[in-house]
C-alpha cells in the first residue's frame, strides 16, 4: 500500500495541476531596492556555506521527494548525481516503506555511493513515532543512506486526508525529544507544504530539533494530490475545502525565526528561483529547498537537474550581485528588501 501510495505521488505531481488555487508563497510581496552602483564584482560573489559540518558550494538543498518505488531508482540517482557535481544538499523522501519492506531499500542506497560529499538527509514521518517507531528506526533509516541528519517531516492535514492516514499526533512532542536527545546525527523538523506556526517553532526548538525546514504554503499543495487520490467523492470534495489551507512560506519563515531565533531555517514551499531563494534568505534562511522544478528534471536526466541548479543559482548570483551583497551573511543583513506598496488605481 505504501509503495502504491509513493508511485501514486509521483504520478499525481508530474501529471496534474496540484498547485494552490489561490493562496501563494508571500514572497511576491517584497522585493529588492536595485542598487545600480553595487560597489562589487560579480565575480566575487560567495554564495558557500555550510550546515552541519558539511560545506556547501550554494545555499540550496534539493528538497524531499521520493523512494520505495521503481520509477524513484531513477528519479533520485539523477538528482544525486547533480547534487554531488553542484556541491549542493539533497534530501530524500520517506523511507517508511524500506524499513517495512527491505526490498525496496535500493532507490535510498544508491545515492550515497553517487553522491559521497552532499549534506544529505535521511526521512521520516514523525507521526509514525505514535505508531510504533523508536529511535532505532530513526537510526536504521540514517544509517540505512549514510545520512548525515534526519528529516521528522509533520503532515497532519495529510493524514487526515488519507483513508489510511495515520492521525494519532497526540502527546507526539515528547517522543520527538526523545529521538533529538538519542540520535547520533542531527534532527530537523520538516512540514510537507503547510508551514510551521511561531508556536509550534518554539515548542520543536524546546524538544532539541537541530534546525526547521518551514516548507510553507504556496507550492504543492498536499491536499490537491489526496483529492486526485481519493477513492471516494465524499473523501474528493474533503480534499478539495482545504486546496488553500497553510501558512505562506514568507509568513512562515518570519514566524519560525520568532519562535526558535537560535535554530537555523531551511526556507521550502513554492521557491522557483533564484529570486524567490534570495528573499528567502533575506528573511532569515539559511538554506532554501525546491522540488517541483528538480522532479521534472530528474525524469528526463542528471544534466537537464544540474542545468536547472545551474540556472538557480546564476538568478541567486545576479540578484546579490544587484543590491551589493557579497555573501549570504549580507544577504540576510541586507537593508535592501522591502515591502512592496499597492496603490489603489
Amino acid at each position: 500500500m505504501i509503495e502504491q501510495r509513493k508511485a501514486d505521488h509521483i504520478r499525481i505531481n508530474l501529471e496534474e495541476d496540484v498547485g494552490f488555487d489561490r493562496l501563494t508563497t508571500g514572497l511576491e510581496h517584497y522585493r529588492f531596492v536595485h542598487q545600480a552602483l553595487p560597489d562589487l564584482n560579480l565575480a566575487d560573489v560567495d554564495l558557500s556555506t555550510s550546515l552541519f559540518c558539511k560545506s556547501l558550494r550554494a545555499p540550496l538543498l534539493i528538497s524531499s521527494m521520493t523512494g520505495g518505488t521503481e520509477r524513484a531508482h531513477l528519479i533520485n540517482r539523477n538528482l544525486a548525481t547533480a547534487a554531488q557535481e553542484a556541491g549542493i544538499a539533497m534530501g530524500l523522501g520517506s523511507q517508511r516503506a524500506a524499513l517495512e519492506d527491505p526490498s525496496l531499500a535500493d532507490s535510498f542506497r544508491e545515492v550515497r555511493p553517487v553522491a559521497p560529499d552532499v549534506l544529505l538527509f535521511a526521512n521520516l514521518g514523525a507521526v509514525q513515532l505514535n505508531y510504533g517507531y523508536t529511535v532505532d528506526h530513526c537510526r536504521r533509516a540514517v544509517e540505512m543512506v549514510e545520512a548525515d541528519a534526519l528529516f521528522l517531516h509533520f503532515n497532519a492535514l495529510q493524514e487526515a486526508l488519507q483513508p489510511e492516514g495515520d492521525t494519532n499526533f497526540a502527546g507526539l512532542l515528547d517522543k520527538v525529544e526523545a529521538v533529538c536527545k538519542n540520535l547520533e546525527v542531527p534532527v530537523v523538523a520538516k512540514e510537507v507544504g503547510w508551514g510551521f506556526s511561531q508556536e509550534t517553532a518554539r515548542r520543536l526548538a524546546n524538544a532539541g530539533v537541530a534546525a526547521i525546514d518551514v516548507a510553507g504554503a504556496g507550492g504543492t499543495s498536499w491536499s490537491q494530490v489526496e483529492m486526485y487520490r481519493a477513492d471516494t467523492d465524499v473523501r474528493r470534495r474533503v480534499a478539495a475545502t482545504f486546496v488553500d489551507w497553510g501558512i505562506p512560506t514568507a509568513e512562515s519563515i518570519q514566524m519560525v525565526r520568532r519562535g526558535a531565533p537560535h535554530l537555523p531555517i531551511i526556507a521550502s514551499g513554492g521557491l522557483r528561483n533564484g529570486l524567490e531563494i534570495a528573499k528567502a534568505i533575506a528573511l532569515g534562511a539559511r538554506l532554501a529547498g525546491m522540488a517541483g522544478p528538480f522532479l521534472k528534471a530528474a525524469v528526463v536526466s542528471p544534466e537537464a537537474v544540474l542545468e536547472t541548479i545551474e540556472v538557480t543559482i546564476t538568478e541567486l548570483r545576479a540578484t546579490m550581485f544587484c543590491i551589493g551583497a557579497a555573501s549570504l551573511d549580507e544577504l540576510r543583513d541586507t537593508p535592501h528588501l522591502v515591502r512592496r506598496t499597492y496603490h489603489a488605481l
